[in-house]
Order: C-alpha cells, then sequence, then structure tokens
C-alpha cells in the first residue's frame, strides 16, 4: 500500500511537520513491508526540512511546483469549484498512491481516491476568543468539507473524537483515535543536562516549560503563580522556550515580557525563546519536572517527549492531558494561579538514581507506544483503502 503525506513547511506549521515526521518515522521502522511512504513537497520548501525525511528508510520523496506555497489557494479553489485539484490528482495517480492523507489541506470531494483526513484538534471551537471571526469560519468550513466528502476522519485521542461528534454530528460512528508519539531520543548524561542548563543560566532546580509562546499556552497563569509565591517568600524558577512569532496575537510575547518586569519576575520567570532542539531534552532531564499549564491542547507533543525521558510532568486538567499522561503526571486547575502555585512550592527533586532509573524504563516504554502508533495508523489506512473513502 502506497500513502500520500503531502508536506506542510516548519514555517507555516511547526506542529504539522513535526507530526508527519514522527508518523513518517513511525511506519518506516515498524511497518515496512505493509506500507510505502511518499512524501511530497513543494519546490519551495528548503533542503533542511527535506532532510530528516531523506535518512528514512523505504520513504520515496517527491518534490513539486504544485504544492508550493504560492498556490495553496488557487489547490484550494480548484478543490472546491471543480470538486478535484486536477493536477494534484495527477501526480498522485502517476506515483500509484492507494490512499492520500490530508493535514491542513483538502484536496476535492471527487479527489477518486480513499484520504484520511487528520483534524488536529478544535481549539476554535472551545477558545474562539483567539481567533478571528475569518480564522473560525475558514477553519470550521474546512473541517466541514473534509467531512462532506466522506473523508476517513482521524484524530489524536478519544477526547477529541468525542469532540468532533459532538460538534459535526454527521461524523458519528466515523472518527478514528490514533494516539500520537514520539521515539525516545538518547538521553543526555546528567552532567551534560546540567551544563546545558548552566549555559541558560538556570539555577540547580527550575521548572521547564516548553511551549510555543501562542496565547492558549497559557504563560501568563506561571506568571500568577510565580507572582504568588514571592508574596509568600518562596523563589521558583521556570524557564520557558519555544517560538516567539504568534501570528493571531502578535503583540503577546513582547506583553508577557511587559508583566514579568511588571511584577518583578525576571530572575523567576526566565523567556528563553527558540532553542536548539538538541537543547530541550537535556533541559528537560535537568528540570525538576517539565510544566504544560495549556488552556487547549489536541495531544501535546511536549508531553509525549517528556513521557519518552521519564522525568516528573505537572500539568493542567485538560481532559486530553489525563488521557495522555494518566497517573504520569501531577494535575492543576488550569484556571487558578494558586493551584499552581501549590504545586510547584511543594514539588522536590527526584534524586539522580530516581531519575536514572525513570529514563530507562520510559525509554521502553516510548518504544512500544512509537509501535502502536504506526499499528493504528496502518490498520486505519487499510480500513479506508477498503471502504474506498474519497
Amino acid at each position: 500500500m502506497r500513502l500520500a503525506f503531502p508536506l506542510i513547511s516548519s514555517s507555516n506549521w511547526t506542529g504539522g511537520y513535526n507530526y508527519l515526521l514522527n508518523l513518517v518515522r513511525a511506519l518506516s521502522i515498524h511497518c515496512p513491508d505493509a506500507l510505502t511512504p511518499v512524501v511530497f513537497f513543494g519546490e519551495d520548501i528548503g533542503d533542511d526540512e527535506v532532510e530528516p525525511f531523506s535518512q528514512l528508510r523505504g520513504i520515496e520523496l517527491v518534490r513539486t511546483a504544485d504544492l508550493n506555497q504560492a498556490r495553496r489557494m488557487r489547490s484550494l479553489v480548484r478543490a472546491l469549484v471543480f470538486g478535484v485539484d486536477a493536477p494534484l490528482k495527477r501526480l498522485f495517480v502517476q506515483h500509484r498512491i492507494d490512499v492520500v492523507f490530508e493535514a491542513a489541506q483538502f484536496f476535492g470531494a471527487r479527489l477518486g481516491l480513499p484520504a484520511i483526513a487528520w483534524l488536529p484538534d478544535f481549539q476554535h471551537r472551545h477558545l474562539p476568543r483567539l481567533f478571528s471571526p475569518f480564522a473560525r469560519l475558514k477553519r470550521d468550513l474546512g473541517f466541514r468539507a473534509q467531512i462532506g466528502a466522506g473523508r476517513t476522519v482521524m484524530l489524536s485521542s478519544r477526547d477529541a473524537c468525542g469532540d468532533c461528534e459532538r460538534f459535526y454530528p454527521a461524523t458519528r460512528g466515523r472518527t478514528h483515535a490514533v494516539h500520537f508519539a514520539v521515539p525516545p531520543s538518547q538521553p543526555a548524561s546528567a552532567g551534560t543536562a546540567r551544563e546545558v542548563a548552566r549555559g541558560y543560566g538556570l539555577p540547580q532546580d527550575f521548572f521547564y516549560l516548553p511551549n510555543q509562546f501562542w496565547v492558549h499556552k497559557n504563560h501568563a497563569l506561571v506568571a500568577d503563580a510565580l507572582a504568588l509565591l514571592r508574596e509568600q517568600g518562596q523563589r521558583v524558577v521556570v524557564a520557558a522556550s519555544g517560538t516567539t512569532r504568534v501570528p493571531r496575537a502578535p503583540g503577546h510575547f513582547a506583553g508577557l515580557g511587559r508583566t514579568i518586569r511588571t511584577l518583578g519576575l525576571q530572575d523567576d520567570f526566565r523567556l528563553l525563546g527558540l532553542i536548539p532542539s538538541a537543547h530541550l531534552g537535556a533541559l528537560m532531564q535537568a528540570s525538576v519536572a517539565v510544566l504544560n499549564p495549556s488552556l487547549f491542547e489536541g495531544w501535546s507533543t511536549t508531553v509525549e517527549e517528556a513521557r519518552s525521558l521519564g522525568g516528573p510532568l505537572i500539568l493542567s486538567d485538560l481532559a486530553v492531558h489525563r488521557e495522555q499522561a494518566g497517573t504520569e503526571a501531577v494535575y492543576f486547575d488550569r484556571y487558578s494561579g494558586a493551584a499552581l502555585a501549590a504545586v510547584l512550592s511543594k514539588f522536590r527533586p527526584l534524586s539522580t538514581e530516581q531519575r536514572a532509573r525513570g529514563e530507562l524504563q520510559a525509554g521502553d516504554d516510548a518504544q512500544a507506544r512509537v509501535k502502536v502508533f504506526a499499528e493504528e495508523f496502518l490498520a486505519l489506512a487499510r480500513r479506508s483503502c477498503q471502504n474506498g473513502s474519497t
């Protein structure tokens, strides 16, 4: 079976790019004889984004101007007006594609090939205030177009399946949860991880928040919690990293910085910005715990990465967080700075021996989750192919 994966550039959607890379990697490792991923890139995609895919075994890469960013609107218009983006359909047929994977794209109700529509989450329905009316409408119409075209609907969690069937009743009985997982990276030694943290000026004990600086990631609540702790005579350090570019709220990162300065929390809340990916795992290891205070998640990549390293987790009380991490995490009310402050003030670091044991077990568990991820997706692709959903 040959599956088409049209790639979205990481410059447009970092989460989508990383998701596809991890999915294709998992399929390459665990389903090499059952499925051939064919990854389609626009000619405007940089070699640095193509290179990680080129290292995977059993993967075919195709470059085409038909997927250039400048042509995306033309492609969508063709799909909506004529029922299919004919040039892309010809390309898929030329490469003997059996199933097409749609992520934030729509190739038309008359595509004529089985297709899986991945709907990442329904944040626009839960937190509509964070979207412009046009952005909400665009996202909603995109989902409805895919649903109306009879796509096999793939979600990243059972929680998202429930949302989908509630917001779009036509999907009842058609939703499928495929739980995203990431392979364990090689843990750094305790000394190396500490050295990386020291390079950012971080103390021995700190909490790490590795999320993009989007509004819904709820960094403001962390500032509230740290201010409360300061009033109580306690000093806790939280380091946050991630891209500072927030297209839907361009002034958000600067505003967060002003809030931190106004509260006098510059030493308590360290905004590191975007850091090398190699440092992310090291800071997870060096931290007392990884923190995610998010107001909304589809299935958190940073939580999955932290789980693969076996460190403690402090998570907001989202249903999807509980589905993802279960008893591995401590949870707090995502709307209460006092609740987060109470957790941070009581949290104690694990010993070096405890962390080492946790990392060893976590690596094995992560490998098992990645295998399940690949197998769940393969089963869904086969079902889509057999049903002939288009």
